[in-house]
């Protein structure tokens, strides 16, 4: 069984780590018989009249349990953690679902509409109310995105992994067949369409977020000569630098 758990609204502009961050943290929390799968970044609408710390995402861990009953030590660590590390000004939302619950599809429709529309904490309450969620200070206006991140991830076919496995250990180059073998899908975006092989090389670029498709990571690659493959994507640039790391939910 898999477990799902969206966290928002957990840091302000000026914050020494953002929420990826602190998601990406509290897998040293899980509860023993627990495991974290990856944690997933969520895009939601950017507009003026939202507020919100940088880029209006929000992240969700799928965690692995053992056991059902796993979920409320889960719930319970989240909450601790979250009152340990989100920063004064925040508004920071707890959500946290299991592929099992029986009524899925409302916070799935839900996390939909967070990418293209202002929604409210009253939504979010009527379309989680199958699941758990609750607020933890401020407006508790990250019970929205929390919600939404819960929502996508379930979906299978929204957002991009921040971590998957120490993400952030792989090398320049690497090959396709050491992607897979983490459990990483290769996939060219050439026009073409070509198959990667097994042996060919992918330049990383010093960056892999792969993809949430079809509830599997997926790499996008692009063809750059024989046998060699690009990552189609790189982290963000902003004023000609790269962020600094943690700053945003990369």
């Amino acid at each position: 069984m898999k477990a799902y758990i969206g966290f928002d609204d957990t840091d302000h502009h000026d914050s020494p780590y953002g929420t990826g961050k602190l998601v990406r943290w509290f897998e040293d929390e899980l509860p023993e018989g627990s495991r974290c799968v990856g944690v997933v970044r969520q895009q939601l609408l950017v507009c003026d009249a939202i507020p919100y710390t940088s880029h209006n995402s929000a992240a969700c861990m799928i965690v692995e349990m053992a056991d059902p009953g796993l979920l409320d030590a889960l719930i319970e660590r989240a909450v601790g953690h979250i009152q340990t590390h989100s920063l004064p000004g925040s508004d920071p939302g707890l959500c946290a679902a299991t592929d099992c619950n029986a009524a899925l599809a409302d916070i799935m429709d839900f996390g939909q509409a967070c990418t293209h529309r202002i929604s409210t904490q009253k939504q979010a309450v009527q379309a989680a109310a199958k699941v758990h969620l609750s607020g933890h200070g401020g407006t508790n206006d990250g019970i929205i995105g929390a919600a939404a991140a819960v929502g996508l991830t379930l979906s299978g076919w929204s957002g991009r992994f921040v971590e998957l496995g120490r993400l952030r250990d792989w090398p320049a180059q690497t090959t396709v067949l050491e992607l897979r073998e983490r459990g990483i899908d290769v996939v060219s975006a050439d026009r073409d369409t070509r198959i990667p092989a097994s042996s060919d090389t992918v330049i990383t670029k010093g960056w892999l977020r792969p993809r949430l498709i079809a509830h599997r990571p997926v790499l996008f690659v692009s063809p750059k000569g024989p046998n060699l493959w690009e990552n189609v994507h790189e982290k963000r640039k902003k004023n000609g630098n790269a962020l600094v790391e943690g700053s945003h939910l990369n």
